[in-house]
């Protein structure tokens, strides 16, 4: 009976829950899920028009913890998933009221051949470590780090103790709050605005 989009989501799903990954069925669902994701402890040079920014890019998401919300459509793997961040996180190409991801080579390149797991572990950290300002969700986020990267990076990451100093990361991307996201976000009431990382344009 079942066919084979729904063993292939079985497969990764379990991949998933075979992993070092923390992952939880909503709903006892193989098609909707959460998953615990941690920022990217490292990153090389960033690269904006003709200006690398060496000493400034230091990781500034290393440290933070967010909850991914995710879904599989029955057409997966030949749609793709889609995916939201949780909790807040300052990003120009995550949207920071609904946590939607945009993720334009995956929505080029999506194939059956990728999976939950390069999701994560690719996908994800590449895009906390090489945010693309020129296609912003966050317009916001993609001006301050065009024009004031150091301050962008405070401002994602944070330092010191008392709360004027406690942005993003040390603020909404603790285990804590990722516990507490809920899909609405952890603040404030939202709509639950997931990403769609993108169909295959090759589905046939």
């Amino acid at each position: 009976m079942a066919n084979p989009s729904k063993r292939r989501i079985e497969t990764d799903v379990m991949k998933m829950l075979m992993s070092d990954y923390e992952v939880s069925l909503v709903n006892d669902s193989m098609q909707e899920f959460h998953v615990r994701f941690y920022g990217p402890a490292e990153s090389e040079p960033l690269v904006l028009g003709h200006k690398t920014l060496i000493e400034m890019w230091i990781a500034p998401f290393a440290g933070g913890v967010w909850k991914i919300h995710v879904e599989l459509p029955d057409q997966y793997p030949f749609k793709s998933p889609s995916i939201g961040f949780m909790n807040k996180i300052f990003h120009p190409n995550i949207d920071e009221i609904s946590g939607s991801v945009c993720l334009d080579v995956i929505n080029q390149t999506w194939s059956p051949m990728f999976d939950m797991i390069n999701i994560f572990e690719v996908f994800l950290p590449q895009l906390l470590r090489y945010p693309n300002p020129n296609d912003p969700l966050n317009g916001e986020a993609a001006a301050l780090l065009m024009r004031h990267p150091k301050e962008y990076e405070a401002k994602v990451k944070g330092g010191g103790t008392d709360l004027a100093h406690q942005e993003y990361v040390q603020r909404f991307a603790t285990k804590e709050a990722a516990d507490a996201a809920t899909d609405g976000n952890d603040e404030e009431d939202q709509d639950e605005e997931m990403s769609d990382i993108g169909s295959i344009s090759e589905g046939e």
